[in-house]
């Protein structure tokens, strides 16, 4: 079924549905993702000039070109299709969420004497997943728990019926010291093994007490018949697990398993923290922070949260409690915001989670920007400039004997790179293997399209080279008329000696010093950036030109081919169909024949 596709002005043609709404640019890329009670009434908003104060959704607002939209049969759905969407396009004005893909999960595998172990992927059908875990520090204490309490083997034997009966497999290391029973000799029957494996498993489901009773049960068992060395075991590990659990908070025993969702915020960030208890036990507590793109609000921020952290940390719970009203419902799940007793406590407790994250990266960022600070004062003293170097943009050339010579331009901003304003140059106007020459060509290039846009020029510019490429650069800049308006300096790699114009000597700044620390970190970055963009411009060429090899496929075809299937491995894979889609059958099939000899 095809997409209805609106412009701004047709915005009272949406329906009074509730749904996802999708805005799209020039380009045609998705810039937002939104969901609606009322498509019509709220993306009717969105162009309602009284409305719009906020500078970031006026700047969106001006970029929408069309509109795309899909009903849903109600709020929480529209919740859902949008988390989803979001995660898959990451549109630029909405709040990033990541998938949970490489977060770390405990695995029990599903096989004869399963194992318990570490992954951070999931494969359908290898068994049941515990998790995921707030850190791999979380998930390692609850594995040495396992591994204190249980015999469980850590090999990666095929334990079938066949191969312990043929004895295939020897007893190892772990067996000798007493961390294993000897499945894989026949010495540890499946039955006994499994009763390991199952109260495991209730550890791994929250269920301590269950663990708890059965080593009490045990103890008071052995000790009866007089076994006091077994009953001193059992004694041990239920005071190994008595600990562990000790380090959960238990706030009240005879609550349910809860959620508890709290948010707090500036006008920049939102930080939410996620609680999960279990029978009154916190067993996982997670804060994370959420870049405001728009003007959200912490109520809509949050129900995105809740159904984002429930789906990343599998959660099942049918009580969620909150700090603020969230305008959701879930299915079968109550959202409630206690005011006293026990519930309320969780709440507090995961607010003041929260607003001691926030403090400690407000801190964090504080001591960050005074560091920063402090070296771009350093440098400014070092380099006798005028202004603090807060914006540097430094230039680095690359080529292979002459061959593909490409250049990079990457820029500093406040201490740390400012990755979008990072640019990449394929040398025009030199041939062969001139660094002085190209040097020139794309600092001309630069400072006379900032000169002629009116754009921010940088405090200084640093060249990745000596006297020679220096030179090259000033000349540059004298031609498009700024010279002397920039500091700009050069940086040779043998001695990083530092060279100014017009001074045949170096200048050397102290070689642990901060500020030659920052120019080395800034001229490093754009040697990798430059040499990145040589490698791929060079594994393109000889890619393209195996594909102009080919007789009937030119450069403009083999450009078009690479564009659209990024490899020549993917292009031989292709079906036919979808070349033929895009060339033509004839070259289609000319293409299949040269590429499977």
């Amino acid at each position: 079924m095809e997409i209805p596709v609106y412009t701004p002005d047709q915005v009272n043609l949406l329906p009074d549905q509730p749904g996802v709404y999708k805005y799209y640019n020039a380009d045609r890329t998705l810039i937002y993702v939104g969901k609606a009670k009322s498509l019509k009434k709220r993306v009717s908003s969105y162009f309602t000039k009284s409305k719009n104060t906020n500078r970031k959704t006026v700047k969106m607002v001006r970029e929408i070109r069309t509109i795309e939209f899909t009903i849903v049969n109600s709020e929480f759905d529209a919740l859902l299709l949008e988390n989803s969407l979001i995660k898959k396009n990451q549109p630029k004005y909405n709040i990033l969420l990541k998938d949970d893909k490489s977060y770390p999960f405990i695995l029990l595998t599903n096989e004869r004497f399963p194992r318990v172990i570490p992954t951070r992927q999931r494969i359908p059908d290898a068994g049941t997943y515990f998790g995921p875990f707030a850190s791999v520090k979380a998930m390692n204490n609850i594995l040495d728990l396992l591994r204190n309490l249980y015999t469980l083997r850590t090999c990666r034997y095929d334990l079938s019926e066949e191969n312990v009966k043929s004895k295939k497999y020897k007893v190892c290391l772990e067996y000798h010291i007493g961390n294993c029973l000897g499945p894989c000799e026949g010495l540890q029957t499946e039955e006994s093994y499994n009763q390991d494996i199952q109260q495991a498993t209730n550890i791994l489901k929250g269920n301590m007490s269950i663990a708890r009773t059965y080593f009490k049960d045990k103890m008071q068992q052995t000790a009866e018949n007089l076994e006091f060395e077994e009953a001193q075991r059992f004694k041990d590990k239920l005071s190994l697990l008595t600990k562990y659990q000790a380090k959960s908070i238990v706030v009240n025993t005879h609550l349910g398993d809860t959620d508890v969702f709290t948010i707090v915020s500036d006008d920049q960030i939102a930080y939410i923290n996620y609680l999960k208890a279990n029978k009154g036990s916190i067993i996982l507590t997670k804060t994370i922070e959420v870049k405001k793109k728009l003007d959200e609000s912490n109520e809509d921020i949050l129900a995105l949260m809740i159904v984002e952290l429930r789906e990343r940390y599998l959660s099942a719970t049918k009580e969620i409690l909150a700090n603020i009203e969230v305008p959701i419902e879930l299915a079968g799940v109550t959202i409630t915001v206690p005011k006293i007793g026990d519930k309320r406590k969780l709440v507090d407790l995961s607010i003041k989670n929260a607003l001691y994250y926030k403090r400690e990266r407000v801190n964090r960022v504080q001591e960050y920007q005074q560091r920063v600070s402090r070296v771009v004062l350093k440098l400014q003293e070092d380099l006798h400039l005028k202004q603090p170097p807060m914006h540097i943009e430094c230039f680095d050339n690359s080529n292979l004997q002459g061959s593909n010579p490409v250049a990079s331009m990457v820029c500093f901003k406040n201490g740390k790179p400012s990755k979008k304003d990072y640019r990449k140059f394929n040398i025009k106007t030199v041939v062969g293997s001139d660094d002085f020459a190209s040097m020139y060509e794309i600092v001309f290039r630069r400072y006379k399209r900032l000169l002629e846009e009116d754009l921010e020029f940088p405090n200084l510019i640093v060249i990745d080279g000596g006297k020679g490429q220096l030179k090259a650069a000033c000349q540059a800049l004298k031609d498009v008329g700024v010279y002397g308006d920039i500091p700009i300096i050069g940086i040779a790699k043998r001695l990083e000696e530092i060279y100014t114009p017009g001074d045949p000597y170096p200048l050397h700044i102290d070689k642990k010093s901060e500020s030659l620390k920052l120019i080395q970190r800034v001229r490093d970055e754009a040697h990798r950036f430059a040499i990145t963009f040589h490698r791929k411009k060079r594994s393109n060429a000889a890619l393209r030109s195996e594909l102009e090899d080919i007789k009937g496929i030119g450069r403009k075809t083999a450009l078009s081919l690479l564009k659209n299937f990024k490899s020549v491995k993917n292009i031989r894979e292709a079906p036919e169909e979808d070349l033929a889609q895009l060339v033509g059958s004839s070259k289609a099939k000319t293409l299949k024949e040269a590429l499977s000899k």
